[in-house]
């Protein structure tokens, strides 16, 4: 009976121990006598008890690294990435796992032939190029890895997702060229920014002073025509007054001198009245008198003449 219940016990026990229980995200690899038999997917499992054994438990999660190396380029400078690789295993199929499980003996060999497989093949294509040219191919390099390495991860069983290229320096002595070049084009640019802005700045003054002798030109010719109009009139109105007046004095038979007289007197209290401080000489003798009263007359006379033909 105690027989009995102690193999019924063992029994139990062997049973038991050939439920394996997998996580999510992970793939269990089972050998049986030490060769490859199957996979077993998360979950709850059932193996053979003490002849099937789980080998490796093989993650299918993303991951990540990250690598700092130096690189020469072709003008012998020496440039210095850091890097940030993504990877995970290619699919979840039998045939897949079974390259990830057996292709490296543990992980550690697998990291190393990783980060040696992007170091050469960066190293690689920055031996094809000049140090001014490494920082805008940050892309190109990245692309030219990725075509690279895809090919080799696969026959391992991986895939690469993403490689980034977190910094890219170089020695301390290129570096501080490098910032001379930059100060100096920056200097370059502003100089000839300054310069197109005061071309600008004279080309509009130019014109705005071109325009404003343009508009006082034409101000002062119009000012000039309304003033010889202006005088035109007042010479057309003083002749037909004193033609009206001679004609009036000529029908009063009224000798002409008196309102000569008259003119001549008003003309000078006019001087007086809005000479404003100007000095105005007048030959106030009796013979300077008799002459600009001869003047007028024969200016009254040729008005007189003219009124008569009309």
């Amino acid at each position: 009976m105690i027989v009995g219940y102690a193999v019924l016990v063992i029994a139990l026990i062997i049973i038991i121990s050939g439920l394996v229980s997998v996580n999510q995200g992970t793939i269990a690899v089972v050998t049986m006598f030490g060769k490859y038999r199957r996979i077993l997917l998360p979950g709850l499992n059932f193996k053979i008890p003490l002849l099937e054994l789980i080998y490796k438990r093989i993650s299918i999660q993303n991951r990540s690294i990250e690598m700092e190396f130096q690189a020469v380029t072709f003008d012998q400078a020496n440039v210095y990435f850091k890097t940030m690789l993504l990877y995970a295993v290619m699919s979840a199929d039998a045939e897949n796992i079974q390259k990830v499980a057996f292709k490296f003996i543990n992980d550690r060999e697998l990291m190393q032939a990783l980060v040696r497989t992007i170091e050469g093949n960066v190293r690689s294509y920055v031996a094809t190029k000049k140090q001014a040219e490494i920082l805008a191919l940050r892309r190109d390099i990245v692309n030219s890895v990725k075509e690279e390495v895809d090919h080799v991860l696969e026959d391992w069983g991986y895939h690469l997702l993403d490689l980034q290229i977190n910094d890219i320096t170089f020695d301390k002595v290129i570096m501080e060229s490098m910032s001379r070049v930059v100060a100096s084009n920056n200097l370059k640019a502003a100089a000839e920014n300054e310069g197109q802005a005061l071309l600008i700045t004279k080309t509009k003054a130019a014109e705005a002073e071109g325009n404003a002798i343009k508009i006082s030109a034409e101000a002062e010719r119009d000012a000039a025509q309304l003033r010889g109009q202006g005088i035109a009139l007042f010479r057309e109105e003083v002749a037909r007054g004193m033609s009206d007046a001679a004609l009036q004095m000529k029908k009063a038979d009224m000798d002409t001198n008196v309102i000569l007289f008259s003119m001549w007197t008003e003309a000078i209290q006019e001087f007086a009245e809005k000479g404003n401080g100007n000095v105005i000489f007048l030959d106030g003798s009796s013979e300077g008198m008799q002459k600009t009263m001869k003047q007028i007359m024969s200016m009254v006379q040729m008005n007189l003449s003219g009124t008569d033909k009309d």
